[in-house]
């Protein structure tokens, strides 16, 4: 069964159940989708057909119903899952049958139940539904799905955890309504704990989808200043990377992309990615990633590179990454294998491109786009240093034949999607051709490999792609979009490259002041000088300076296309406004007095109005139907206003029709002219090849007999070629071993040399370690005898600690005895004590630390004399105070001094 019939079958079925929900109905309809299933009829809904839309559109119907089985809705979901996997069928799901709040309603009835399988299901689909695509906030359900996933977020249930986590991060991203609606919730908070407490998930994938939603959300508030903290953001750039590199999956490593993208666009972010210190080394990781053969994968790792091309502090890092020359040993040992192109990947990162640029497949276009677009910037960036690396110029030389390559292949009569991703490519291709030659060596380099047959076969394949073979036939549009506008951008690169190359090629400004009074090369330049890119006007300018002193240029040609194009412009300019004009001055209806009215004699109803009038009148004025009169009469004013208006429009039609056909006919005229100018010059042509032939056939009589005599002579030099080809087979052979044993000698040679020049860096290194290795010795043996000394003065300082020791205990019993200073004393006996307990611990530490000995000893003798001279102090304080008092006591009663002597 075909598609066709598969497809009427379903739309019978889809009828025959909204009509009658019977079971067996429902049977017959899941059969249908099955089968539409099983065909894998993935790009269904990019024909435009009106048959797969009506059946499409029943099925959404159907599967948003409340009162359709949940098996059947399932399967119903699982086709529209086949379709979500295209592009632009989801486009078409999302904007014209507002498939995302059909799945919202499902799940929003399913709610109670979030593990059944039809969430599930529903979740992942508008999962892949909802991924780069915007949502309206204002949608149906919208609220009540936010709502769903923050719940079961915060459910810790890794089934549902995970869909949810990829729809919310689908949701917020680039999306300020959903945003803003998320954080006037009353537990967002809870909710940005919940993320937080993810990013320590075993699945790297619920990592980057909970960093994701994290950085939609809070990047720009106190929540990011903390989380996206330059203390920690280093880590997260590591983390982010290593999913990239070391992903659950394609999805995984998609998301991740996004997210390190969107960090990119935050200028403190992409600052603090500038200062990662292991940047080249992720970025080598990542460049690892292009040698998979994965179209998906290798699309996100290029549109990375290129976001990390437009900050301008890492353009120059990753182009020392991507152009890096490989190590000595590794550029050998790939010698060696002899393996091309592939062994060379693991020592030139850059090679990885070229592969994504050669023979671009079917589903591979992107990559090729974007691996263009990256080495334009690039190298770019490399040849616009000072001094050119050797291994850019290498790089360069693998580079363009692979470009060049892709010049070619065009065929006119594909199909017009197949037309425009070609002239995109060469569009792309040019540019990184016009970039390379803006640099003399690389130029030079680029005019070798170059040929102006190359050229000038593109430009009229792209010519005649864009015309149809035929230049009048061109539609004027004004759709930058369009084929003709992409075939002429094409051309106008490709022609602008021909100028760049007119000197460096052979034959080359032969073939570029052809194509530029080539009739075809109308349409381009006058698209590029009435466009509104800058660029594209002023490359139009460039080359129209060059074709105009050309005698056979069409200036006028140009003049009326330029001409009708400009017209074209302010035609549509002008009808624009005036539909704006007639749309705001329709008058409203008549009231429903004059809806009975006959409308065969308006305008004679009119003017005998207007004789009434003029005949004096005026005393009824303020009658009733004055009024009336009035609104009639303005209407009908209104009414033959409108429609001069349209018979003024079909005018300018007409007369803009009238200029086109003036305009084809001046271009026919010019034609004619050429084409019988181009006549006399051939008949002129005849009649001097008539006279060239009697000559020839005059000189062809004598011809004949000298070729008689040679044919002797060929044959003798016959004989002798076949003896001078035997020797020069023989030489060639000989000549090829040669050249490979000169290959070997050279290569074991550079070899030797790069051995011996390690092999005396080495040795002096060694000798450097020898020196050195006797200077540490003999500080070694110098170290020990210091040692020793440093024990025995340690010992003397032990012996002497001991002494002092039992010196402050005899001047402690005669503290003791001092009752009127006790407290004083007694305060310093204690920081005394403190200070020696100080002393003994580092006398105890000084065993472990002999080197700090002398030092800290000698402190202690300072700390010590200072002690003494305290204790000294004081004691002559108590002899002056024990004078004194014995001299008080002297004065009183002689019984008195006697006691005083006892007690004292």
């Amino acid at each position: 069964m075909d598609v066709t019939t598969c497809l009427k079958s379903l739309l019978l079925a889809i009828h025959q159940y909204r009509d009658n929900r019977t079971a067996h109905n429902a049977a017959q309809l899941q059969k249908q989708v099955e089968e539409l299933s099983g065909m894998r009829c993935v790009r269904l809904l990019s024909s435009g057909q009106v048959l797969p839309s009506e059946c499409v559109c029943g099925l959404v119907e159907l599967a948003g119903d409340p009162n359709t089985s949940p098996t059947l809705t399932g399967t119903i979901i699982s086709l529209l899952a086949q379709l979500v996997c295209d592009d632009e069928s989801r486009d078409v799901l999302q904007s014209s049958y507002n498939l995302t709040s059909t799945l919202a309603s499902i799940i929003h009835c399913h709610s109670a139940t979030p593990r059944e399988p039809l969430v599930l299901q529903c979740l992942k689909v508008l999962q892949r539904l909802t991924y780069n695509g915007r949502i309206f906030h204002c949608s149906n359900y919208i609220h009540e799905l936010i709502d769903f996933l923050m719940s079961n977020i915060q459910s810790h249930n890794d089934d549902i955890t995970m869909p949810c986590l990829g729809l919310m991060a689908n949701l917020v991203r680039y999306n300020l309504s959903v945003q803003t609606h998320i954080k006037a919730l009353s537990n967002v908070k809870v909710f940005y704990r919940t993320l937080i407490n993810f990013l320590a998930h075993n699945s790297l994938t619920v990592v980057v989808f909970a960093l994701s939603i994290l950085a939609s959300l809070t990047l720009n508030e106190d929540v990011g200043e903390k989380l996206f903290h330059a203390k920690n953001i280093h880590q997260t750039f590591q983390l982010i990377f290593n999913i990239i590199v070391n992903g659950d999956g394609t999805l995984t490593r998609k998301y991740s992309v996004d997210l390190l993208v969107d960090l990119l666009k935050n200028p403190k972010m992409a600052d603090y990615l500038t200062r990662y210190e292991h940047f080249s080394v992720c970025v080598s990781q990542v460049l690892g990633l292009l040698h998979v053969k994965d179209p998906d994968s290798a699309a996100k790792v290029l549109e990375l590179l290129l976001a990390l091309c437009g900050v301008s502090g890492l353009r120059s890092l990753l182009c020392e990454v991507v152009f890096r020359p490989a190590a000595p040993r590794l550029r050998a040992a790939s010698r060696r294998q002899g393996a091309g192109l592939d062994a060379g990947q693991k020592t030139q990162p850059g090679l990885a491109l070229i592969q994504w640029l050669s023979s671009p497949a079917e589903g591979e276009e992107l990559c090729c786009l974007q691996a263009l677009q990256l080495l334009t910037e690039l190298l770019e960036e490399a040849l616009g240093s000072q001094v050119v690396s050797v291994c850019v110029l290498g790089f360069v030389e693998l580079l363009v034949p692979v470009v060049l390559d892709l010049l070619q292949g065009l065929d006119p009569a594909a199909p017009d999607s197949q037309l425009r991703t070609h002239c995109i490519r060469t569009t792309h291709t040019t540019s990184l051709l016009l970039m390379l030659c803006s640099e003399d060596s690389v130029c030079r380099l680029v005019s070798r490999q170059m040929s102006s047959q190359l050229c000038l076969s593109q430009v009229e394949l792209l010519l005649s792609c864009c015309h149809n073979n035929d230049p009048l036939t061109c539609p004027l549009t004004g759709h930058d979009s369009s084929l003709s506008h992409v075939c002429s951008e094409a051309v106008l690169k490709a022609v602008e490259l021909m100028s760049k190359l007119r000197q460096q090629v052979k034959d080359m400004e032969t073939s570029f002041y052809r194509i530029l009074q080539d009739q075809r090369m109308v349409t381009p330049l006058s698209l590029a000088l009435t466009s509104s890119h800058r660029e594209h006007v002023q490359t139009g300018l460039r080359l129209l300076l060059e074709a105009t002193p050309l005698p056979d240029f069409p200036s006028l040609v140009l003049g009326e296309s330029i001409a009708a194009n400009n017209a074209y412009r302010q035609r549509e300019a002008e009808l624009s406004v005036k539909r704006v004009a007639v749309q705001q001055d329709v008058p409203a209806p008549m009231g429903k007095s004059l809806s009975g009215r006959s409308p065969s004699s308006p305008s004679h109803s009119i003017h005998s109005l207007i004789e009434k009038l003029q005949n004096g009148m005026e005393d009824q004025m303020k009658d009733v139907r004055v009024s009336e009169i009035m609104d009639v009469y303005e209407q009908k004013i209104s009414s033959l206003a409108s429609k001069e208006g349209r018979l003024q429009d079909l005018l300018e039609a007409k007369a803009l029709a009238l200029s086109q056909a003036d305009r084809l006919i001046t271009q026919y005229r010019c034609q004619r002219a050429q084409a019988e100018a181009e006549a006399r010059k051939l008949a002129s042509m005849l009649k001097e090849a008539e006279q060239r032939r009697e000559e020839l056939q005059a000189e062809l009589g004598s011809q004949v007999l000298e070729a008689e005599r040679a044919k002797g002579d060929i044959e003798e030099l016959l004989q002798h070629n076949a003896r001078l080809q035997a020797d020069s087979q023989e030489h060639q052979s000989l000549k090829g071993s040669y050249n490979q044993l000169l290959n070997r000698f050279n290569e074991s040679e550079r070899l030797l040399k790069e051995l011996q020049a390690a092999h005396i860096s080495l040795t002096k290194q060694m000798d450097t370690l020898r020196k050195t290795q006797d200077t540490l010795r003999l500080q070694h043996d110098k170290a020990l005898c210091e040692l020793k000394e440093r024990e025995e003065q340690m010992k003397s300082f032990q012996s002497e600690l001991q002494q002092r020791n039992s010196d402050i205990t005899g001047l402690r019993g005669e503290l003791r005895g001092q009752e009127e200073r006790g407290r004083a004393k007694e305060k310093e006996r204690e920081e005394l004590e403190e200070t020696v307990d100080i002393l003994r611990k580092e006398l105890n530490k000084t065993e472990l630390a002999r080197k700090d000995a002398s030092i800290r000893a000698s402190s202690l003798e300072l700390q010590k004399a200072q002690v003494e001279a305290k204790l000294q102090k004081k004691e002559d304080e108590l002899n002056k105070h024990s004078s004194m008092i014995a001299m008080i006591h002297s004065l009183s009663s002689g019984k008195q001094k006697s006691d005083v002597n006892l007690s004292l």
